[in-house]
């Protein structure tokens, strides 16, 4: 093996600090990799792959000016970056100059504003467990110097709960943390992951967790405070004093819960557009946007802080003017809680503080206009903003209206903040002026008027002179410097020594302004709290203002919070759904779930908004819970502690889980965890198994839920001899959603009434799906003959025939098979009609799950289109 060189020695200590990151190891203008990071990196980056010393190493490169862009792509593709600097000037170093690991940047703590999504949060998160039931999860967003933290003492599951919709990028854990809940982790949230053994948090950062009182969660942030300071290097100031999350102050909505209820994107697309956010997000500034999603994430449970975010609603309602004024101050209001992140972290440049200035300025005006309103709690919020004239004025006497981005090469400074500094500029614009007016005396005096004074940074400045008029120079006048092809280049020692004095003031200007703008953003940095109050201040009132617009422009009405077990909405209205719709008319539903009700059992057919109308109470529920008005009409509520949902068919590829063992889960999930206070959505539940397991599981949920929970429960389904329970159980009442036939086909009226559906019109969808005439016609036959041989006593699935055949599965079609009877004369038909028709007449339907049905009707008529 040859002998490495002393830089490849260097490269190879530093990298094994680091083996799970990239090491961009800084040579020159470009940052290098080798071997496996080369290779991966080509890969991943798109670049090409070079070798060194003979083709043993492989190596690849970045420029240094554009390299952000491809830690950008590394870093959301979930990897790590180590950037390794030149900590000696190579001038005065002996031997391999000195470089160091300055900064890791991982997914979790990037602070580039070119890397983040501004309407985001980017939460670097870590689990700490102490027991099998007991977790301490700790959050922060390095850009705000958020700092969040939370007992858990419902197990791992209650973990990934907490865990999930929020925009966690990166986990810390112990070492030797559980492989399978590492497995879970990635395979759920698609995270990254890291190792954290260090707790202790050191003396000088210790107010930060002075508030709290639980040597378990001090441990558990100080598991994250060590990845943070191990990592990035460098000034933490602005991180903030932890606050501790009570859970039991907040609405639990567990994984599956915010999953079906989208609430932040969409199951399908996975976007925002569909979701409950995308509905109620008014804001006008990025800080505003991240509080709404923290304010989603988190609804409420005490009832007098809701009341008073509905008082400032109703308050920004009522002067619509004062509010629209108000949304355009708001609009020029910059991200004020990551750009006194970026003072303290040391990475702002002069326009960030401009921005910051402009926005400090607004705030006056953003002030005197909630002063105006007339609700108290208004005026209480215009009490609280405290105006920080004191940055502004530093500010606006010390950097440039319009500032360059770099910060080392001058132009930052007004003129008149520093004294020495203008005389610096002095000097160079006087030595500029002299340099002019020698030219046009040279010109004169030697008649050459094509003589001209130029400037490089090689020679400085010089005369120069064409070929053609050097015999006009007397003898003796310059000294020559250059010859060119067709001109001379001359000095003289009075031009040296301006020049000396020009590019010495020039030099030494440029090096007292980046002095002069750091001294600034020091001053700044002593008003980073204040900075940060400020900015969550003015998040509520954005997010406040904007449950106004919202509520305003879609017509919703302040709830009643109610101390009673009361579900009361008049005319309600999904939020999504209809504003999905825009001009066509979305059908309002009414809620009437009194004290002694408990239990709504819904039927009806498909397709007719059974799922619409539960989801419909979930999102009124949370809309209420989180301040903002809800879209109905009317509505009286009580505040719910939970929410649990099983709504639409999924199946779990992740953990290899059917539709109806997720199904089973999250039951289980709210049937052991749901109170008397909580809100039950169960859609279909049973279905995905063989009918009378699936009615007899449905029945027993129902039963159970209606004898030892009392929650506020929807249960949908299409057995309709749970109908019965009504009879049985005093706390359930059955609704349907109505239909109708019209001329042979059904009519959805997404109208909920009082009682039981007549039918359940599953043929009339398959009409509705188009699929082929024949096969319909034929399913109308074979449902009258099941219907008249149920009538007649002759039917093979009466229930007590469960306790004879306890280990075979029934079917209708098990004892008398139905013959199959032509439709049309053979002639008239096809041959691939008859093979369609046939597999339809075998297959055994009620052994089938609803995407199994759906996935063989759209083979069938795949068939039939050919």
């Amino acid at each position: 093996m040859a002998k490495q060189t002393p830089m490849m020695q260097q490269y190879m200590q530093i990298k094994a600090q680091y083996q799970d990151a990239f090491l961009f190891f800084r040579l020159g203008d470009f940052y290098e990799l080798f071997n496996e990071d080369a290779t991966k990196a080509a890969q991943e980056l798109e670049i090409t792959l070079t070798s060194r010393d003979g083709g043993n190493i492989p190596m690849c490169g970045v420029p240094y000016h554009s390299s952000a862009n491809y830690i950008k792509t590394l870093i959301e593709k979930g990897y790590k970056v180590a950037i390794c600097e030149q900590v000696e000037d190579p001038k005065t170093a002996k031997g391999v100059v000195k470089r160091e690991v300055v900064q890791l940047v991982t997914p979790g703590t990037v602070m580039e504003g070119a890397m983040l999504s501004e309407d985001e949060n980017n939460y670097l998160a870590s689990i700490t467990p102490f027991n099998q039931q007991t977790y301490v999860v700790a959050y922060n967003d390095l850009t705000t110097g958020e700092n969040s933290i939370a007992l858990l003492e419902d197990g791992f599951d209650g973990v990934l709960s907490e865990l999930f919709n929020r925009p966690v990028k990166e986990i810390i854990v112990p070492p030797m943390f559980d492989e399978n809940h590492q497995k879970a982790l990635q395979d759920r949230l698609g995270v990254t992951i890291s190792k954290q053994e260090e707790n202790t948090i050191p003396e000088s950062f210790q107010s930060l967790v002075d508030n709290l009182q639980d040597d378990r969660l001090i441990t558990g942030f100080g598991q994250l405070f060590n990845y943070i300071q191990d990592t990035q290097k460098r000034s933490l100031d602005h991180l903030k004093p932890v606050y501790q999350i009570q859970l039991k102050e907040y609405m639990t909505l567990d994984m599956y819960s915010k999953r079906n209820l989208e609430l932040m994107e969409t199951i399908r697309k996975q976007g925002k557009k569909g979701s409950l956010l995308w509905v109620l997000d008014k804001t006008v500034t990025s800080m505003g946007a991240r509080t709404l999603k923290k304010w989603v994430e988190r609804p409420l449970l005490r009832k007098e802080s809701i009341e008073e975010r509905y008082n400032q609603v109703e308050g920004f309602m009522e002067q619509f003017f004062e509010r629209e004024t108000l949304r355009e101050s708001l609009k020029s209001v910059y991200d004020l809680e990551r750009l006194a992140g970026r003072v303290a972290y040391g990475n702002v440049n002069a326009r960030d503080l401009v921005q910051l200035k402009q926005s400090i300025g607004r705030i006056p005006e953003i002030k005197s206009l909630l002063a105006s309103f007339d609700k108290p709690e208004l005026k209480a919020l215009s009490e609280q903003l405290q105006p920080l004239d004191e940055v502004h004025d530093l500010l606006e006497k010390a950097i440039m209206d319009t500032p360059p981005i770099t910060v080392k090469e001058g132009g930052l400074i007004k003129d008149g903040y520093n004294g020495q500094l203008d005389d610096y500029r002095d000097a160079a614009k006087n030595g500029k002026q002299w340099i002019a007016q020698l030219e046009q005396k040279e010109r004169q005096e030697t008649g050459i008027s094509k003589l001209k004074i130029g400037y490089n940074r090689v020679f400085g400045y010089y005369l120069e002179v064409t070929k053609a008029n050097i015999h006009l120079l007397p003898d003796g006048r310059y000294e020559r410097k250059q010859t060119l092809a067709n001109a001379e280049r001359y000095i003289t020692p009075e031009l040296k020594e301006k020049e000396t004095l020009i590019l010495e003031a020039q030099e030494k200007s440029v090096e007292l302004e980046y002095d002069l703008f750091i001294e600034v953003r020091d001053q700044v940095k002593n008003f980073i709290r204040p900075l940060q109050i400020l900015a969550e201040q003015i998040s509520a009132i954005d997010v406040l203002q904007g449950f106004a617009t919202v509520s305003e422009e879609y017509q919703y009405t302040r709830p009643s919070i109610v101390e009673e077990r009361e579900v009361s909405i008049e005319k309600g209205r999904h939020p999504v759904v209809e504003k999905v719709m825009q001009n066509d008319t979305f059908v309002p539903n009414d809620v009437d779930m009194p004290e002694e009700t408990d239990i709504l059992l819904i039927t009806g057919p498909n397709m007719s908004g059974k799922s619409t109308y539960m989801r419909q109470l979930a999102l009124t529920a949370i809309m209420a819970q989180i301040g903002c008005f809800v879209p109905c009409e009317d509505a009286r509520l009580p505040i719910f502690d939970q929410i649990f949902t099983r709504i639409g068919a999924a199946d779990d590829l992740v953990s290899g889980q059917s539709t109806f063992m997720v199904e089973m889960l999250e039951a289980k999930h709210a049937l052991t965890r749901a109170t008397d206070k909580s809100l039950i959505l169960l859609d279909e539940i049973g279905r995905g198994t063989s009918t009378y397991d699936g009615m007899a599981l449905a029945q027993a949920i129902v039963e159970h839920i209606h004898n030892h929970i009392h929650a506020k429960t929807m249960f949908s389904t299409h057995y309709h001899e749970l109908t019965a329970l009504e009879e049985q159980l005093n706390h359930l009442k059955n609704v349907h959603v109505r239909a109708e036939e019209y001329e042979g086909r059904v009519v959805f009226l997404h109208q909920i009434q009082d009682g039981a559906a007549d039918q359940s019109y599953g043929i009339h969808v398959a009409q509705l799906a188009e699929l082929p005439e024949g096969l319909i016609n034929r399913a109308n036959e074979i449902l009258a003959q099941l219907e008249g041989s149920s009538s007649e006593g002759n039917s093979s699935v009466q229930i007590k025939d469960l306790e004879n055949e306890p280990d075979e599965q029934l079917s209708l079609f098990k004892e008398e098979p139905i013959p199959f009877k032509e439709t049309k004369q053979p002639s008239e038909r096809s041959t691939n009609q008859d093979q369609v028709l046939k597999q339809l007449s075998e297959l055994d339907l009620l052994e089938l799950n609803p995407i199994e049905a759906m996935n063989h009707l759209y083979t069938l008529q795949k068939q039939l289109k050919k």
